[in-house]
């Protein structure tokens, strides 16, 4: 295992010094593994400042970096005349060799069909894949989306079945599902369904589904008068309903955004090694797609919104004038000038600081927010509150893996500090741990907390490579205290080399959370309550955790301290008597031969504790 470290450092070492001979000239790198296959491609504005990143230290790499850079064998270079052309050219061999740790986005929408099904009783249902069936098919569509939202809508409007029953064969003498009772479907299967209605509803659903609404709406007009002349009150309001429900879905689409006009959205939610992109897709002020696509965390956000992009319009063709993001891209400039030349006219990439903009990136992000919670299994809001506090504290990326610090002492005596871990928002207990403090006997939070991150990285060096407990950094490292604490631990971040970022949680003076502490002032977070609620989660938690720590500890030693009145019995042996019988009571009930079976108990002793105890039996405990 050695050997194995020392060549993985050794070729480490050796890739960093021939990235160091690399001009300072803007290019693409290309790295490769033992077999000689390309495995990644990136560009860089300064090649030498770039690829040398990568064979430094790897404690500031996301976990996908990490892997990569392990299989590295070597890499290769090509030099470019601008940025741009690096970035073209970063493209080009991207979709030509498909490198396992880029950014892949998998194009799996194919194209989407309306099946219609049935004779005498007509269904309508969103397919993916054209069947040899009999069956009538409308399409091909390009959006599976809009298609299931039309289909949906179409199905309700006009109460067709939506179970997937062949009611041509006889179906309809089954019980009635809820859609049935809560007025979704006309209840085919009832058997009490006119035909002739029935085809006419159905008809009028295929074409507004082939767009010819305006001519549906008229139909219906002209059916429901006709209703009414008969005295048809019931018939003549369904077909109002229906006509009233067609009306409210175009009117509904008409004022999705009046602001919006061809645009593509993008937003990001990161998990501590994954993310959701989402896109939607506007045209005419109307929502007409929505797409998410996951992947592995790159370096930093800004890096992985650039290369989600030009992996997306890689596989997409139809680009807009204008391309919507969440936050920063990597070298705007030429993404737009790339964007440009493969769309043949001008596209801007805008990132939206106020107005109706806003909202609609709001919507896209919390779309990324729910398919992130769904795939990991949490709620959305836990992704959510993540990407705020990033936000508040102007982090890289979400943190996900967050550490929380607590000292505890009763007057500088039984001092202890607890660490407990917060995972995707949530606490990860089988990742606490506890510390007693060693180095020194007193009252000084700030030397205890500078002793137990020190212990803890440590502790790190020693587990690194495994990458579990304390061989993980965290995200974030959050102290319970002010401006001091993060005073007091800086230096041990300094020292080991590491670049976590590091703040305190301040309390007022009714203990309860009010700001976040960083070196030269404090961040105010009562006014988000996402973020001051985890926050607070977390600093009731670590300090519930320390205390309960040293109270343990506090009486165990007042324990020992009222064993040690028996004649013979020091701090050792009270020690190994209450890991034997834990409480007082327990060693006042035991035999003398039960007594004799603690560690450094003689039977002489045992009869001095059985005689102590025994002769005091009023004694309260």
């Amino acid at each position: 295992m050695r050997k194995a470290v020392a060549s993985t450092e050794d070729r480490r070492a050796q890739l960093r010094a021939k990235s160091m001979r690399l001009p300072l000239l803007p290019g693409v790198y290309i790295m490769k593994n033992t077999a000689g296959e390309i495995i990644y491609i990136g560009k860089a504005k300064a090649l030498k400042n770039r690829v040398s990143q990568y064979f430094g230290s790897p404690k500031a790499h996301t976990v996908k970096v990490r892997k990569m850079v392990e299989n590295v064998q070597d890499f290769d270079y090509i030099v470019t005349d601008s940025e741009f052309e690096a970035l073209v050219l970063e493209c080009s061999l991207i979709k030509q060799h498909m490198p396992k740790y880029n950014i892949l986005l998998k194009d799996d929408k194919g194209y989407s069909y309306i099946r219609v099904a049935g004779v005498k009783f007509k269904t309508i249902s969103a397919v993916l894949q054209k069947q040899d069936d009999g069956a009538q098919y409308i399409g091909p569509f390009t959006s599976s989306y809009a298609v299931k939202q039309s289909v949906d809508a179409a199905n309700k409007i006009f109460m067709l079945p939506q179970c997937g029953k062949d009611f041509d064969s006889g179906a309809q003498t089954a019980r009635p599902c809820l859609n049935y009772y809560i007025s979704r479907c006309c209840g085919v299967c009832t058997g009490k369904v006119n035909q002739k209605e029935y085809a006419d509803a159905a008809e009028q659903a295929i074409r507004f589904l082939k767009g010819d609404s305006g001519a549906v709406v008229q139909t219906l007009t002209k059916q429901m008068e006709e209703a009414s002349e008969r005295l048809d009150f019931e018939r003549a309001a369904r077909l109002r309903d229906r006509i009233q429900a067609i009306q409210k879905l175009q009117d509904k689409q008409k004022v999705v955004f009046k602001s919006v006009e061809e645009q593509d959205v993008f937003s990001m939610a990161e998990s501590e090694n994954n993310v959701c992109l989402a896109v939607l897709r506007f045209a005419d002020g109307r929502l007409f797609d929505s797409e998410h696509f996951f992947f592995e965390k790159e370096e930093s956000a800004a890096e992985t919104m650039t290369s989600a992009i030009t992996s997306y319009y890689t596989m997409r063709h139809n680009i807009p004038r204008r391309v919507t993001v969440d936050g920063e891209v990597e070298g705007k400039a030429d993404l737009e000038r790339w964007l440009c030349e493969k769309r043949g006219k001008k596209t801007v990439i805008f990132c939206p600081q106020r107005g109706e903009q806003v909202e609609v990136v709001k919507m896209c992000r919390e779309n990324a927010q729910e398919k992130l919670a769904l795939k990991l299994g949490v709620r959305g809001r836990d992704v959510a509150v993540l990407e705020e506090l990033r936000d508040l504290l102007g982090l890289k990326s979400a943190p996900a893996y967050i550490e929380a610090y607590d000292i505890s002492h009763t007057a500088g005596q039984d001092s202890v500090g607890g660490m407990v871990v917060f995972s995707d928002g949530k606490p990860l207990k089988s990742a606490y741990r506890r510390f007693i403090i060693k180095s020194f006997e007193g009252n000084d939070d700030y030397r205890s907390m500078h002793e137990v991150l020190t212990r803890r990285f440590n502790e790190y060096e020693k587990h690194k490579d495994s990458g579990k407990g304390f061989g993980r950094l965290p995200d974030l490292i959050l102290l319970d205290g002010g401006v001091g604490q993060v005073s007091a631990v800086q230096p041990v971040l300094d020292r080991f080399g590491l670049q976590i970022p590091l703040f305190g949680m301040v309390k007022d003076n009714r203990h309860r959370t009010r700001a976040i502490a960083l070196n030269g002032g404090e961040i105010e977070i009562r006014s988000n309550r996402r973020v001051f609620t985890l926050i607070s989660d977390i600093q009731e938690e670590v300090h519930r955790y320390s205390v309960a720590y040293h109270h343990n500890r506090h009486a165990k030693r007042t324990l020992s301290m009222s064993l040690c009145e028996i004649d013979g019995i020091g701090e050792k042996k009270a020690r190994a008597l209450l890991r034997r019988f834990k409480t007082l009571t327990s060693i006042r009930n035991a035999d003398v031969d039960a007594l004799c079976t603690a560690e450094g108990i003689s039977r002489k002793t045992a009869e001095k504790i059985y005689a102590f105890y025994h002769g005091k039996e009023d004694e309260t405990v």
